[in-house]
């Protein structure tokens, strides 16, 4: 069974409304309608300390969310946009995945080899592009593979007021790209399980 895992980097801890969670879960739903297993968190929600370490200690959260993103096949980054940027949490989640980009298998393949990224963006300004853009040369660096379509996005007027979770229903582009990501990530991570990357030593 192939296993997804959305890591939502808003800074709005639960139970406030969120767009990026919000985005986030349509994407899981749509793969869960694919047959994809999976389970969304909220990070903000979490202790998730400040360091490029894979344990901080001191109630350091991140090891089991770890635990969770090397269970997953799919993993799906859902981040808003502040100041033309990832949040903050979604650069943390970046610097403490980098602790592993060291670490290889038997094989010498980076642990996320195999594995598939997904990204999702919203805000009210500008730049989601660059954003994603941001995200993927990240997560490749990191060693997951991204299929076609890799994202899905929603940005508003610039300077405007609405957020995503304020649309009274989702445009039909975003629910068509949003579906195409899923899509193409469930197909992906089905022909990564079925053929292994080839040893890099």
């Amino acid at each position: 069974m192939t296993r997804a895992l959305a890591l939502v980097c808003t800074l709005s801890p639960s139970p406030n409304d969120s767009s990026s969670h919000l985005l986030a879960g349509q994407i899981m739903a749509e793969l869960s309608g694919l047959g994809v297993e999976g389970e969304t968190v909220r990070v903000v929600d979490h202790e998730v300390k400040a360091g490029v370490a894979q344990d901080m200690g001191g109630g350091d959260a991140w090891p089991e969310l770890r635990k969770k993103v090397l269970a997953s096949d799919i993993l799906v980054l859902a981040t808003p946009i502040w100041l033309g940027h990832p949040s903050s949490v979604c650069q943390r989640v970046l610097e403490r995945l980098n602790a592993d980009i060291s670490e290889s298998d038997d094989a010498g393949r980076q642990l996320p080899y195999g594995k598939v990224a997904a990204v999702a963006v919203v805000g009210n300004e500008d730049g989601a592009h660059k954003v994603s853009a941001d995200l993927f040369q990240g997560l490749n660096d990191l060693g997951f593979t991204l299929a076609p379509g890799a994202v899905t996005y929603w940005v508003g007027e610039a300077q405007h007021g609405t957020d995503y979770q304020d649309l009274d229903e989702t445009p039909d582009a975003v629910a068509a790209t949003t579906r195409t990501l899923a899509v193409n990530a469930a197909h992906l991570a089905g022909l990564l399980e079925g053929s292994s990357y080839p040893p890099s030593c």
